[in-house]
Parts: C-alpha cells; sequence; structure tokens
C-alpha cells in the first residue's frame, strides 16, 4: 500500500513540523529567543578526515560534498545514552516480553494481518516465511510502522561511528553504506530519518542491509521500506531466507530442568548444541524433532524463578535481526498471539 504523496514529500514534511511548531511557540512568546548554537562534529580529526577520503573513494561523491554533510551533521548525546541501556540487555525476559505481548499490540497486529491478509498470504508462499513472523517483526520494531524513529538517520550514525568507540568501526561502515544508499535510492541523507541506531522503515533495516535485502517487489525501481507494504514485507522475508530460515519448522520448544545452579551453556547465542545434547544435560524438552537437531538453550527469566526454552534455527535466524535472545523470543510469543488471534488467515510456512 503506498500513500498518494511521494515518499520525499512527505519526509520533508515531517522534517519541517518542528521548525514550524518553534517559530510558531517563539511568535506566541511575543519575540525572538536566543538559541544556543548546536555542537557539531569536529572535521579537523584524524579519524573523521580518514572516513571522508575513503567514502570519497567509495560512492560517487567528492571529499567536498562529504565534508559538507558531516558539517551539518549533529552529535546526539542522547543515542550514547540509549546505547549503553538497551532494553533486550538489561532487562530480565518477563519484564521485557510485558512490553511487546501487550493487548493493544496484539489487536492492532491481528487488525494490520487482516487488513493486508492477501498480501501476507502471497509473500508468505513466495519466500517461505509464515504471516504471523513477518507481522511479528513490525509489531516488535515500529508497532507495524507506526513508530519508525525520529533521529536523522546522519546524526545517529555520526555520532555512533565518530564517538562511540565500542562500535565505531560497524556504524562507520553503516554511514558509508548509507551514502551509497542515498545514492542508489534518491534518498536525501539531510532529511531520512530512523532510529537512534540508524535502521530505518517500518522494518527497521540498518543501511547494508537495507541495500543489500530490501525487496522492489513491484518492480517500480527504487525499494521503499516506509510507505510500500509490499516491499517492506518481501524484504522482511527475504532477509529471513537469506540468514537461513527453514520454511514449515518450529522456532522454539519448552524447556524444564531439575538440576540445580546455573548452566554455564545456556548463554551462547548460536547453533553449537544440539535437542539431544540439551536432554543429555538434564533438560526435558517438549518437541519431537531428531535428536541430531541443531538447538540452542535459551534462558527465559521468571520474576521468582528460572524458565527454559530451546531454539531452533529459525529461532537463531531471528537473532540475526536482533543479536538479542530475549528479542527473538518476544517475536515468537507475539507472532503465536496474533496467530490464535487471527484463526481464519492461513500460515503455509
Amino acid at each position: 500500500m503506498t500513500l498518494s504523496l511521494p515518499r520525499r514529500t512527505l519526509l520533508l514534511l515531517a522534517t519541517l513540523a518542528p521548525l514550524l511548531t518553534a517559530t510558531a511557540a517563539t511568535r506566541k512568546g511575543g519575540g525572538r529567543r536566543k538559541v544556543a548554537p548546536r555542537e557539531r562534529f569536529d572535521l579537523s580529526r584524524a579519524d573523521i578526515r580518514e572516513f571522508i577520503a575513503r567514502a570519497a573513494e567509495r560512492t560517487a561523491m567528492t571529499p567536498a560534498a562529504i565534508h559538507a554533510l558531516l558539517a551539518d551533521a549533529v552529535p546526539q548525546k542522547s543515542i550514547l545514552e540509549a546505547m549503553h541501556r538497551p532494553a533486550e540487555q538489561v532487562l530480565p525476559w518477563y519484564q521485557y516480553r510485558e512490553r511487546f505481548l501487550t493487548e493493544h499490540r496484539v489487536a492492532t497486529g491481528v487488525a494490520f494481518w487482516r487488513e493486508h491478509r492477501e498480501l501476507l498470504a502471497r509473500v508468505s508462499q513466495e519466500r517461505g516465511v509464515a504471516p504471523e513472523y513477518l507481522v511479528a517483526i513490525l509489531g516488535v520494531e515500529t508497532s507495524y510502522g507506526r513508530v519508525m524513529g525520529h533521529y536523522r538517520v546522519l546524526d545517529a550514525l555520526a555520532t555512533l561511528g565518530f564517538d562511540f568507540p565500542e562500535r565505531g568501526e560497524y556504524f562507520r561502515r553503516e554511514l558509508e553504506q548509507f551514502l551509497l544508499l542515498a545514492e542508489e535510492e534518491g534518498l536525501d541523507p539531510r532529511v531520512t530519518r530512523g532510529s537512534y541506531a540508524g535502521a530505518m522503515g517500518a522494518p527497521q533495516f540498518m543501511p547494508s542491509s537495507f541495500r543489500k535485502y530490501a525487496v522492489d517487489s513491484e518492480h517500480k525501481g527504487r525499494r521503499d521500506l516506509w510507505l510500500d507494504w509490499s516491499d517492506v514485507l518481501a524484504s522482511i522475508a527475504n532477509y529471513f531466507i537469506a540468514q537461513g530460515w527453514h520454511p514449515g519448522e518450529p522456532v522454539i520448544a519448552e524447556a524444564s530442568t531439575q538440576r540445580a545452579g546455573d548452566d554455564p551453556l545456556a548463554f551462547e547465542l548460536g547453533l553449537g548444541d544440539t535437542l539431544g545434547g540439551i536432554r543429555a544435560r538434564g533438560y526435558q524438552v517438549d518437541s519431537d524433532l531428531p535428536e541430531a537437531t541443531p538447538a540452542m538453550l535459551v534462558p527465559a527469566e521468571q520474576a521468582e524463578s528460572m524458565s527454559w526454552r530451546v531454539g531452533f534455527t529459525n529461532f537463531f535466524v531471528i537473532t540475526r535481526y536482533n543479536r538479542s535472545p530475549r528479542y527473538a523470543m518476544a517475536v515468537h510469543d507475539l507472532a503465536q498471539a496474533l496467530r490464535v488471534r487471527a484463526p481464519e488467515t492461513e500460515s503455509s510456512s
């Protein structure tokens, strides 16, 4: 579904709205207010000069154009604060789950599914990913496209690339990918908005993922992850399949144990174990899959106890979207809640 106004017009209006609001507030106050100048990046820094030179070699932009673009970038302290306290790392599972398994999010997801039932069925049939997981990703990421982020992607990626040394190299690569993406898709890099980490659109793709996995489903000459639901859903499915999704296979199984103490192997994010190996360590797993099935043991903290689950290949695929077992469990649980509430729809994968 594509809105009638061009995407770039909508993005420009979204950008101008805060400025118009500020102007109106100033006039209402009866005069001009002095506004402190915004902080900018020191473009004489060696790492920024190096980035400009390298990006100029790999994009169609000149060093002067990249320099001018970064001169307009604004460091965002709130982004650095958010990076040090992501919910999927600081909240126990039962609290994290409560954020996403709300009545409102489930009901809104069911309404979305029903509205786009034919499109979801087609994408699921063509690409082999069950519709409830496509919808659940949207529900967890952006509340079905309603909350796609308010930071300029330029600001987010520059802040994290130049002022977040823990992962600066990664975000500098993503900033370079963003410049390439802007060229390819006709995006205005000074206007495009996304999350505090620089993820964009309804499915929240980072620039490199956008370039590699986004789909122009109707062959219109561009990939629109903001307004075109056929592109959005096909792109999520394409990402899953590229990461190794197994159509028709389960994502997770419930487990229990009588063993005491922590299991040192329970916190490894990967398929280095098997279903039989987990059972051999004293876990009872509700699954009929072969014992040799690759699996991981997943802790699921409750308010007053510890519970356990076992993730299979499709669970691991979901963690490629966000490197967190709690995130993957939230997507799975939301998907199952949506499936129960939308029984008239059909899942084929």
